[in-house]
């Protein structure tokens, strides 16, 4: 056995990393990779001290338990009680917000009314012209053009270069209230917590992006086909085994787009005389590919298993419509972390109702695959639970990888199945050479695989755990209203009013930090949220900063709701590691 197979060997059974900490836990220093070993000198130690018996030197290098451990251990225990944050709003705060979204909308339509007596031309699009209807109808454009249009400056913001921990910004101004912008040719650096580098790996320099250089020196750019013509390599076959063997699964299938990996995949699987059972905040691809597939399609309540459960009996006794036939398939689709709600889908609880009624499971781990769990496995190492419990696994690389595309992982015989059937694999091209290297290498690291760099991908899943766990707990400490599980590398927190959406992100900008507001139609129209995404990449400096400056903000816009009780009630939800019933 090579010197990197016993490191290896002994990183798989390693629970922590030696490096300064704060009393949070977070790693201190500028940068929080630096003290990545280079080598797997420190593992073969371990290995040594468990061959020799010393146990003192066992226990000192396995003294403090990782804090992702910690966070799987603790959600899986109290994961069985579920309560949405949105039942403790004051009803103060919910009657404001519907009246501003009314008299936003009041004005909207007087606006139009009077616009189109002075200004009928600004209006053509909006009136039937020569017989031709509409391009889209006054009320549907409404929105785009008077509530949408006011806040625009707030998204699509362009960045130049990596999306990493930090990111240089574009400046740009509008003169025309938003319908058109001018750059400034400024170009500020802000901290970054709008992306989802949740392992830190979105980087222009370091061993991923050594890897990606050698890989095109050698293979060149892209296969320039489909993967069932000439597109399949020995490095897609080599990498789609790789992700197999990570997720737990017999095989996978890489897809070269995230979106299509779920509209493509879905409608090989079901079909006419299918029914498929959604969770109602699933993700837009995830209907997508509902809707082409053809199936019956019905919705149950957000992360709530009593209502996927009434479903299911109703649908199995009354069958298909009309004719009361058996369904020949009955998929239910979930995700694994929701990213608008930073929420854990109820996988035991579901993986339960998998046994008892005999449906299949599709279980969307965008989000969650590379952040969850303390080896990085996804949701379902998170909570303990069996992937080959699971159906279909989906994951993309987007997120904690820092490269693009998405896999279906599962069975040798769906994966065979979907590699003649689906339209990702018969008519999408392949994925292209430096991403597949991009993919292999990260993957390769988060498994201690990468004998140079065996520690470093433990390194970054533990850093994000502590991160996500120190972020949202001090949010709620500080009085502000916020969603999602302990240990969510996504931390939303509710803003409500419309106002204060665009006046949120225009404070954090002038402060130099970079975040994503959310609101209708992406949310339900009361829970407006700005959406803090956490990297492994982010010191500690960076979190209390970014801290500092939303507390300022909060105090500005009148954001913190929770006083007393009710905040004390959420950190400790936080920091007991699950949701608690709300009285």
């Amino acid at each position: 056995m090579g010197k990197g197979q016993r490191a290896t060997q002994v990183y798989k059974s390693t629970e922590f990393i030696e490096q300064r900490r704060d009393e949070d836990g977070l790693v201190v220093g500028s940068d929080p990779f630096k003290l990545a070993p280079s080598s797997s000198a420190s593992l073969l130690e371990t290995e040594k001290a468990l061959k020799t018996g010393d146990t003192a030197a066992v226990a000192e290098a396995g003294a403090a338990e990782p804090a992702a451990a910690a966070a799987s251990a603790d959600t899986a225990k109290h994961g069985g009680e579920h309560t949405s944050e949105l039942d403790t709003v004051p009803t103060f705060i919910l009657v404001t917000t519907y009246l501003s979204y009314l008299m936003l909308i009041v004005f909207a339509h007087l606006r139009d009314f009077f616009g189109k007596l002075r200004h009928p031309e600004e209006y053509v699009q909006l009136r039937e012209q020569n017989g031709w209807a509409p391009m889209v109808s006054d009320f549907e454009s409404l929105w785009t053009r008077r509530l949408y249009g006011r806040i625009r400056d707030c998204f699509n913001r362009p960045i130049t270069g990596v999306a990493g921990g930090h990111v240089n910004l574009l400046e740009r101004v509008s003169h025309d209230f938003n319908k058109s912008f001018e750059f400034t040719g400024r170009v500020r650096n802000v901290l970054n917590l709008a992306s989802y580098n949740y392992l830190g790996f979105a980087q222009s320099e370091g061993p991923c992006a050594d890897k990606v250089e050698a890989a095109m020196r050698e293979h060149g750019l892209t296969q320039a086909s489909t993967r069932a013509e000439a597109g399949c390599s020995q490095l897609l076959v080599e990498t789609e085994e790789m992700v197999a063997r990570f997720v737990g699964t017999e095989a996978a299938l890489i897809v070269s787009m995230g979106y299509a990996t779920n509209a493509l995949n879905i409608p090989a699987l079901v079909g006419r005389g299918c029914l498929i059972l959604s969770d109602e905040l699933n993700h837009s691809s995830l209907v997508s590919g509902a809707r082409l597939s053809g199936a019956s399609i019905r919705v149950f309540r957000h992360n709530d298993v009593a209502s996927l459960e009434a479903e299911l009996r109703r649908s199995i006794t009354q069958g298909q419509p009309r004719t009361h036939r058996p369904w020949k398939k009955i998929l239910v689709v979930v995700e694994g972390l929701y990213s608008m709600e930073g929420e854990f889908c109820r996988l035991p609880e579901i993986v339960a109702l998998r046994r008892r009624y005999g449906f299949y499971l599709f279980v969307d781990e965008a989000h969650s695959i590379g952040a969850l769990g303390k080896r990085g496995r996804g949701v379902c190492d998170h909570f303990g639970v069996n992937p080959q419990e699971v159906d279909v696994l989906m994951g993309t690389f987007t997120k904690s990888f820092g490269a693009a595309g998405g896999y279906i992982a599962g069975s040798r015989a769906l994966v065979s199945h979907l590699r003649l059937k689906s339209h990702s694999a018969v008519y999408a091209e392949a994925m292209s050479v430096p991403v597949l290297a991009q993919v292999s290498s990260s993957m390769r690291m988060i498994m201690g695989e990468d004998r140079e760099h065996a520690l470093e991908g433990q390194q970054r899943l533990d850093q994000l755990a502590v991160n996500a766990r120190y972020f949202a707990r001090r949010l709620a400490e500080m009085g502000f209203m916020t969603m999602g599980d302990a240990g969510s590398p996504v931390v939303p927190l509710l803003l409500f009013s419309p106002a204060k959406i665009p006046a949120f992100s225009r404070e954090c900008l002038k402060r130099n930090v970079a975040v994503v507001v959310v609101s209708y139609p992406a949310t339900p129209i009361i829970t407006g949220r700005v959406r803090f995404c956490i990297s492994a990449s982010h010191t500690r400096a960076d979190l209390d900063y970014a801290l500092e400056q939303v507390s300022e903000i909060g105090d500005l816009l009148m954001l913190k709701f929770h006083k007393g009780d009710a905040s004390a009630k959420r950190v400790a939800e936080l920091e007991g590691g699950g949701r608690i019933k709300t009285e």
